[in-house]
């Protein structure tokens, strides 16, 4: 009686085993070409615009038809004057703005740009990720360090 039990116990825990979920990529890379225009200038001038305010100290806000309600309550000038503190002294002044890629998230809509960050010390690499939505408005920037690749 005890090993029907036991089998039975080992019966339900191995057919109760839930199933793996398929994951669709829906982040592709897309070609510079089939962007919309405004959307590349968009995100190149809100990047470039936040990033010269490191070397003049004067910003900009932006308005509501350039970012999105968050990404504005977000860029106070507290907190990019101290981020720009930090960057200034670790990489020197900035110089421009380089695409690296654009993708697509095809579930929101949304166009993710990625720029390389030229600064006048080359110790660190810098990257600026943009993302722009459907309505033409930058919905988050964010900065990050790139590691070097290993030999």
């Amino acid at each position: 009686m005890k090993r029907i039990l036991i089998l039975f116990c080992l019966f339900c825990l191995f057919s109760c085993k839930s199933k793996k979920a398929v994951i669709e990529k829906s982040i592709v890379i897309v070609n510079l070409s089939d962007v919309d225009v405004a959307k590349k200038n968009r995100a190149y001038d809100v990047g470039q615009r936040l990033l010269e305010t490191c070397n003049t100290s004067r910003f900009r806000p932006f308005s509501k038809e350039e970012a999105t309600e968050k990404v504005i309550q977000n860029a106070t000038i507290e907190r990019i004057s101290a981020t720009c503190k930090k960057i200034n002294i670790r990489n020197g002044r900035f110089l421009s703005l380089n695409l690296i890629d654009v993708m697509h998230d095809e579930v929101n809509d949304q166009y993710i740009f990625r720029y390389n960050i030229r600064y006048e010390k080359k110790y660190f690499k810098r990257e600026l990720t943009v993302v722009v939505d459907p309505d033409n408005r930058v919905s988050a920037i964010s900065t990050k360090e790139v590691k070097p690749k290993p030999l």
